[in-house]
């Protein structure tokens, strides 16, 4: 076994070499023209939650205004087979495009109510991302103006809330598109406070079938019970027709009106942290000592079937079960070092061999089938989720502040498994990276080099995942 494991490591190795070499050296250009901004980036005053703006003398009644913005320039080695936009060959693309672009506005005019609303864009490259009615020539070309669309807007009242210190009991109910999850810490994950340039999507259940870019309608009650945290909400999923995947051996997403259930528990063995809004801090920066254990559950009923053609010959349940450990602490206060640890195991069941493969910004979909030995596609897709288990985990040490003139830097390490029964076998994703903190998660550059599998094969005659394709991120990130 240990002579297994150290010739898969070496392969590991010897790929991430081979792929570094392999890249273009406009791509490394790219890096150098980055290094004066990183060495002479002017520290922004430091911002708290956004722009505040009072509406009582006292503070307490208030609205704010938060916008975001992660852009991502990548050289990506594309999987065998894709072509570019002219058909022609294309192993390794390069390009910049809006990962995300956020506003968030929300108010409190008082301790009973908040409304929040959260409203942006998403995903848009050179090729596609663009609005509705796009993919022509001219000013409504592939790609362009793309479309602002609403992420949340529900709202929220406070029924009690009697919590001091670590006693007490909190329970605020809301209602809206709302994003109140289940099941894990991922599936609740702040985008400005991630760790790696993105989040685990497999992370959240229904991404973007069942849901609205991870938000579904419902209602939801969340607060505390001294240390322990909670959240449950009751939702209506989207409509989703997918009955044309469908077989006899492998399930896909059917039309159903019936209701969603999930929740989230997590124990709070040290600090506790703020539930004003849904979305979980990814790393502290040696600000909080924290240190939860928690668990989590989805459950959709009928909304997976199998059969043949549009016909349903049994419907199955979306039945999802999660535990997870988050510690993050500073470990010398005066240096600023800290660590972050997170770890999540997802047991994910929609049904009889249910699979999905997804490429994030995928700006070269297409390619010629004859040259393609992956089972997932074209450009940087991959195998997402499905039914089986998913493990995740992320490792991050801030390092001393001695070592910049300004900033702070956090080298991490991210390990990703998925065991999925359509696969039969195990498949990794690998991601090392750095981030530097130019003024905390307010405004920071991160660079990443990631390594997804080439997963060949058929189902009859079986698969095998023993080759990477790579990825090179840069990420901008400004929030105020």
């Amino acid at each position: 076994m240990k002579t297994e494991l150290c010739a898969r490591y070496r392969f590991i190795i010897r790929s991430i070499l081979g792929s570094i070499l392999k890249t273009d050296y406009k791509f490394f250009a790219i890096i150098l023209l980055f290094i004066p901004t990183i060495s002479f980036a002017q520290v922004s005053p430091e911002y708290s939650g956004g722009l505040k703006v009072d509406l009582s003398e006292d503070g307490k009644k208030y609205f704010r205004l938060v916008s975001m913005h992660q852009v991502w320039i990548r050289a990506i080695e594309n999987n065998p087979g894709t072509v570019d936009v002219n058909g022609d060959p294309k192993d390794m693309t390069f390009d910049v495009g809006m990962r995300r672009s956020r506003f968030i506005f929300y108010s409190q005019l008082n301790d009973d109510f908040l409304i929040l609303f959260q409203w942006g864009i998403n995903n848009q490259t050179f090729t596609n991302g663009g609005g509705s009615g796009t993919g022509g020539f001219g000013g409504y070309g592939s790609g362009k103006k793309p479309q602002v669309f609403v992420h949340d807007a529900y709202t929220q009242y406070k029924v009690t809330n009697t919590i001091k210190e670590n006693s007490g009991f909190s329970l605020y109910l809301g209602a809206g598109l709302h994003f109140w999850n289940g099941l894990s810490r991922t599936a609740n994950q702040s985008v400005g406070t991630i760790m790696p340039v993105d989040l685990p999507v497999f992370g959240f259940q229904g991404i973007e079938l069942t849901d609205q870019f991870a938000r579904q309608y419902g209602i939801y009650a969340k607060g505390q019970i001294g240390k322990l945290g909670y959240r449950l909400n009751l939702n209506k999923p989207f409509i989703v027709d997918n009955r044309a995947a469908m077989s006899f051996n492998r399930a896909a997403n059917i039309p159903t009106e019936n209701w969603a259930t999930a929740g989230y528990f997590e124990y709070q063995f040290l600090e506790r942290e703020g539930n004003v809004l849904p979305y979980k801090t990814g790393t502290y920066l040696g600000t909080k000592e924290v240190f939860n254990i928690g668990g989590g559950y989805y459950y959709h009923p009928e909304a997976s079937g199998i059969g043949s053609g549009l016909f349903v010959d049994e419907r199955q349940d979306h039945r999802h079960f999660a535990v997870d450990l988050f510690y993050d602490r500073p470990i010398n206060k005066a240096k600023g070092t800290a660590l972050t640890l997170y770890s999540v195991a997802m047991l994910y069941n929609y049904g009889d061999n249910y699979f999905r493969t997804f490429g994030i910004m995928n700006v070269n979909p297409n390619g010629n089938p004859g040259a393609n030995n992956s089972i997932t596609g074209f450009g940087n897709t991959e195998p997402l989720l499905g039914t089986g288990l998913i493990s995740y985990s992320m490792l991050g040490y801030l390092l001393p502040k001695s070592l910049m003139k300004k900033g702070q830097l956090q080298p991490y390490f991210v390990f990703t498994n998925k065991t999925l029964n359509y696969l039969d076998i195990d498949v990794q994703n690998y991601d090392l990276g750095i981030n530097y903190f130019v003024s905390g998660h307010q405004a920071k550059i991160s660079l990443q080099y990631s390594l997804r599998p080439l997963v060949t094969g058929t189902v009859g005659s079986g698969f095998e995942a023993n080759q990477w394709a790579s990825t090179v991120f840069i990420q901008t990130q400004i929030s105020l």
